[in-house]
């Protein structure tokens, strides 16, 4: 079980996870994973730790993922994955994610901070036309994201419990 998950007894395992909108030269910055069905691309960030702000477990989870030493922003979504309500319930039905994603500026690159996740294969600067074209999680991020970058996304922040 990952330590990030905190458990509550028959409960199942709940957590905050913080994750980052990077934006470069109309780039977005996000990690590139693998599984059994290829590749799929995630926004840098995870658990948050006890004694941790959001915005620092957001900080040092992006500096882990990406080497990118980032300025946070403003919050600008928040979604639920309860895992049993999605397409991993087999593996995940006992899963409580609750994501709180804030855009971030980049600071400067430090290679050696890089400390990926298992699955994790490397970090891609991509474009916003390309966004459509990708498997990524959550995959309304496909829609949300280039609207984000252009400025335009003026929806609410609450996404609901989407994957």
């Amino acid at each position: 079980m990952p330590e990030a998950f905190e458990t509550h007894g028959n409960a199942g395992r709940k957590r905050n996870s913080c994750k980052a909108v990077i934006v470069k030269e109309n780039r977005i910055l996000l990690t590139v994973n693998h599984d059994d069905t290829g590749d799929f691309y995630l926004l840098p960030g995870g658990g948050q730790k006890f004694g941790e702000t959001l915005l620092q477990a957001m900080q040092r989870e992006v500096l882990e993922e990406t080497g990118w030493v980032v300025e946070p922003e403003e919050l600008i979504l928040v979604r639920d994955y309860i895992g049993a309500n999605h397409e991993f319930a087999r593996w995940e039905a006992d899963v409580h994610q609750t994501e709180l994603i804030f855009k971030a500026i980049p600071v400067r690159q430090e290679e050696q901070a890089l400390v990926p996740d298992l699955w994790q294969t490397g970090v891609e600067w991509v474009e916003s036309e390309r966004l459509k074209s990708l498997r990524i999680y959550p995959s309304i991020l496909n829609e949300i994201l280039p609207r984000i970058i252009s400025g335009t996304y003026r929806e609410p922040i609450y996404l609901g419990d989407i994957n």
